[in-house]
């Protein structure tokens, strides 16, 4: 089914965006003919333009999008910001018939299906919820004003971030390791206590990719400025205090869409109990210790009955390491 491909096609799209739009969302688009044939696509990304995925696809496609189908993965938008309106685009172009699959929640940016609709453009709205996980971290920050918080962790079996000598490079095998690298490539941000600088010194850096995000430091610890995190490959905050509400504020000012919190069972857990923690990925190694530093410690829960409820998104295999993809329900 025509409609099935397209979106798959801006699913690929908008992945290439996670990491790359913010404060925006990582939208996608694609202009095809009459016969469904593609003519141009594109997703946004700010460290190329600040143009949005329709004005990239409709340049790309030029006169060839006069009477085409444009399908985008988010209603496009009819207000002026950084760009004009969108949807004067579309129209100026002379496209004829408009599908996405996600409805905007901005108050401000909505109404650009009506507008195309009274400019005599045919417009559908055809949900995805594939698309809608896409996007899913810039449509969180709308709904709750912070952004998507994803947990990392690397865990033995038995739950052990690391040894009771306090070794723990390298948990998890070379194939998690380096889809740890795409993972930090599609967050804007990633976040560690200083615990973490100080034991680990980690880089914080994709490996193999163009992606800078923005390196958080969160801590009263004084971490050295001579530590590689902060180095001047990407920038660095320091949030030299213990409050999650000060943190959660620095990072909902920045207007990041996803951060990436790499940090140890005492930010990590402190996060999780607090109810910023909205998602959790574990890679778990074939592995065990019997003692050594659990991945999580106190979430002030005393009894079973006030359990924490996470709801499995995917299981993946790398290596002989297992991802966990979960939601914390109730985020």
């Amino acid at each position: 089914m025509f409609i099935d491909a397209a979106y798959a096609h801006l699913c690929s799209l908008s992945r290439a965006g996670l990491g790359v739009s913010t404060p925006n969302p990582n939208v996608s688009a694609a202009i095809y003919s009459a016969d469904e044939k593609l003519i141009a696509d594109g997703f946004h990304n700010r460290t190329n333009s600040v143009d949005h995925a329709e004005v990239i696809a409709l340049k790309k496609a030029g006169a060839a999008a006069r009477g085409a189908t444009l399908v985008v993965s988010l209603e496009p938008c009819a207000h002026t910001g950084t760009t004009p309106p969108c949807v004067d685009a579309i129209i100026e172009a002379g496209i004829t018939k408009v599908v996405y699959a996600v409805a905007d929640p901005n108050p401000i940016a909505a109404g650009g299906a009506q507008k195309l609709k009274d400019a005599g453009i045919v417009v559908e709205l055809c949900e995805s919820a594939e698309l809608e996980f896409m996007q899913r971290a810039w449509l969180h920050k709308e709904r709750t004003g912070r952004p998507l918080m994803v947990w990392k962790i690397a865990t033995t079996l038995d739950s052990k971030v690391a040894a009771s000598d306090g070794t723990s490079q390298w948990i998890t095998g070379p194939e998690s390791r380096e889809d740890v690298q795409a993972l930090r490539a599609q967050s804007d941000a990633i976040l560690i206590g200083t615990n973490t600088a100080l034991v680990d010194n980690p880089h914080l850096i994709p490996r193999g990719h163009a992606a800078r995000p923005v390196r958080v430091v969160c801590g009263e610890q004084v971490v050295p400025p001579t530590h590689r995190v902060f180095d001047s490959e990407a920038r660095t905050i320091s949030v030299k205090s213990k409050s999650i509400p000060e943190l959660i504020k620095v990072l909902s000012d920045e207007g990041f869409n996803q951060v990436l919190v790499e940090a140890g069972p005492t930010l990590g857990s402190a996060l999780m109990a607090s109810g910023k923690i909205d998602e959790l990925i574990m890679y778990q190694a074939p592995k065990m210790l019997g003692a050594g530093k659990e991945f999580v410690s106190h979430l002030g829960i005393s009894t079973l009955e006030d359990h924490m409820e996470l709801e499995l998104i995917s299981v993946a295999q790398f290596g002989g390491d297992i991802k966990s993809h979960y939601k914390v329900m109730g985020r």
